[in-house]
């Protein structure tokens, strides 16, 4: 097989690969054959059980939460050795999750060898799309543990305040944009006068 049929069986971006070979660190054999980068198939399954790892992954808004970081990754962790997973990694990351851009959970979901992400709740990774995101990773044969689960259970409480909460931070975005601009132009305004 091709590196690039490999790399989408894997989930990884093809270019990704590329890389990973170049620099030797593709988790499977592969050779060189004229312009081709062969896989070995047969390797792919052994290296990605031996390769599967837990991530236990933590997320704040703030830079002054670290201390509710600390604790956020003392519990995940301890509710996951708890259940008998063997934590490998632990990822922790300062931002909000409003706009979908974590970059450290991205390239978690990206990285083949995670095979178990354990999260608090479902909030710390995405406020929108979380059952996507879990259905995607078990179509890989991944999964991700939510240990709260005890979330709001009506859905339509749920997407309704999911709703409110992305429509303020753009109103609050777009007046505090708004704001700024108009002091400029006031600023600007007196220094002609």
């Amino acid at each position: 097989m091709n590196l690039k049929e490999w790399a989408e069986l894997q989930g990884v971006h093809h270019v990704t690969a590329y890389r990973w070979f170049r620099e030797g660190k593709l988790p499977v054999p592969a050779r060189r054959v004229g312009r081709l980068i062969l896989v070995d198939p047969t390797a792919t399954a052994t290296a990605t059980t031996v390769a599967a790892t837990t991530a236990v992954y933590a997320r704040v808004s703030s830079a002054g939460q670290g201390a509710d970081l600390d604790r956020q990754v003392a519990r995940v962790t301890t509710w996951a050795t708890g259940q008998g997973l063997a934590v490998d990694r632990v990822v922790t990351e300062v931002g909000s999750a409003l706009d979908g851009r974590c970059k450290k959970f991205l390239a978690l979901l990206r990285d083949p060898r995670v095979s178990t992400i354990v999260v608090e709740r479902r909030d710390r990774f995405a406020r929108f799309g979380a059952e996507c995101v879990e259905a995607a990773l078990a179509a890989q044969g991944r999964r991700l543990l939510v240990v709260d689960p005890a979330e709001v259970d009506d859905d339509l409480v749920g997407d309704v305040t999911e709703i409110l909460t992305s429509l303020c931070a753009r109103l609050y975005g777009r007046r505090a944009a708004a704001n700024r601009v108009r002091r400029a132009v006031e600023a600007i305004g007196s220094d002609v006068s």
